[in-house]
């Protein structure tokens, strides 16, 4: 008996917990037909990525009718470039040239992705970021504008597409006149050892309309006219004269603006020859790499004297403070031109700023000041420690055909190759 009475127990609850689990599936089905279909429909949103995003459309790479570069395509630069300077790199674009309507009935692409990231603040205006009013921050921005317009579609034009790189000279009439400066510097790309391809990504700042119509009679790809309003920057300037001093002092300007678009850049003076790729000598860890009158052998020591004829400088927030607090320092430092200010508050900004300055090794980037005697390293000469336009123009073309005779020489030879010395003023 007691073993019929345990089955039939068994037997009961086996049957309650059938009939509860009957009662809770038709409760789930009874819920899911009451739902909107359009909620078990709808798509799940996709998290946003900030890189490498792909786009199937894009717009292709090709030349304008003037023979410059067209913008690369914004897909392209999408899975390469930071979103602030994505950001930067497509207003650059559309101000070059119209783009297409877009389809608003096609999926989120990925210049609606960057319209949506904010500018780092290293695209800002700096009176926003130092606590000025945004309605004087956008004022300054308008003037900036109206002095540098068409800047940004010139650098775009011109800059490296891999790394936004972009190599500035600056020349007036008398250093782009005929058989001058200008054409010693191009000469010495054409003749130099496997650099002519860096021409096509140099920027050549004219500062007069003489200059301007010169650089476009060369057919250079890359010309940009740079003026201020009551300074005439097209004879040859005394060294430290007002003019002359105004004509370096706004170079600094124009600077401090291709850093705020978001580029690197390896400003040259035009009294300077290229022989060799010097982007060899600049190192991934220096914010600014610069050229030197006087080097005690060490890169790293402050103590060095900058040559501010040619420098290379990355865009960050602390160069763009730097270019900044170097500008206003010339009311503390008058009837001084930008080198020696820099080389006076240098140590300053290394410590305020965390800027991290090297220096470049003159055996490799030289100068009249200090150069290097082997003719196989060398990379680029400066005509610095020379005052004149004839001295300098005397003494490049003797560098020049020094550097043609060391390439004709035979391979065994070229050790024993040298600068001819003294010049008007190397030495």
């Amino acid at each position: 008996m007691a073993k019929v009475a345990t089955a039939e127990a068994t037997a009961r609850r086996q049957a309650v917990s059938f009939v509860l689990g009957c009662v809770v599936a038709l409760t789930v089905v009874v819920l899911l037909q009451q739902r909107r279909p359009d909620e078990l429909t709808r798509p799940r949103a996709p998290a946003v990525q900030f890189f490498g995003w792909r786009t199937s459309s894009s717009t292709s790479s090709g030349h304008d009718d003037d023979g410059t570069s067209s913008s690369p395509s914004t897909s392209t630069a999408a899975a390469v470039l930071p979103p602030a300077i994505l950001a930067t790199d497509h207003q650059a674009a559309n101000a070059t040239k119209q783009q297409p309507a877009a389809d608003t009935s096609a999926a989120t692409t990925a210049d609606d992705v960057v319209r949506c990231i904010p500018a780092s603040p290293a695209h800002r205006q700096q009176e926003v970021r130092l606590g000025g009013k945004e309605e004087d921050a956008d004022d300054a921005a308008e003037e900036e504008d109206d002095e540098f317009r068409g800047l940004a579609a010139a650098v775009a034009r011109a800059a490296t597409v891999d790394d936004r790189t972009v190599i500035i000279t600056c020349v007036n009439q008398a250093w782009a006149a005929p058989g001058s400066l200008l054409d010693l510097f191009l000469e010495s790309f054409r003749v130099g050892d496997g650099i002519a391809h860096l021409l096509g990504h140099v920027l050549i700042v004219a500062m007069d309309p003489t200059a301007m119509a010169r650089c476009r009679a060369l057919h250079h790809p890359h010309c940009y006219l740079f003026t201020m309003p009551g300074v005439d920057f097209t004879s040859a300037k005394f060294f430290l004269s007002k003019e002359y001093l105004e004509l370096v002092w706004s170079k600094l300007k124009l600077q401090r603006r291709v850093l705020q678009l978001g580029y690197n850049f390896l400003f040259t003076d035009v009294d300077i020859l290229w022989f060799r790729n010097p982007f060899k000598h600049v190192t991934a860890y220096a914010d600014m790499s610069i050229s030197s009158d006087v080097f005690f052998g060490d890169p790293d020591r402050l103590d060095n004297f900058p040559n501010t004829g040619f420098f290379h400088v990355r865009p960050n927030n602390r160069t763009i403070a730097m270019t900044k607090l170097w500008h206003e320092a010339r009311e503390r430092y008058p009837g001084m031109n930008e080198q020696p200010v820099f080389n006076a508050i240098k140590k300053g900004l290394v410590a305020d700023l965390g800027l991290r300055v090297q220096y470049m090794d003159p055996a490799f980037v030289a100068g009249f000041c200090s150069y290097g005697k082997d003719l196989r390293k060398i990379c680029t000469m400066h005509a610095n420690c020379c005052v004149g336009l004839a001295n300098k123009l005397r003494d490049l073309r003797s560098v020049l055909a020094d550097w043609n005779n060391f390439t004709a020489m035979p391979h065994w030879a070229k050790h024993n190759a040298r600068w001819t010395v003294p010049g008007a003023c190397i030495h």
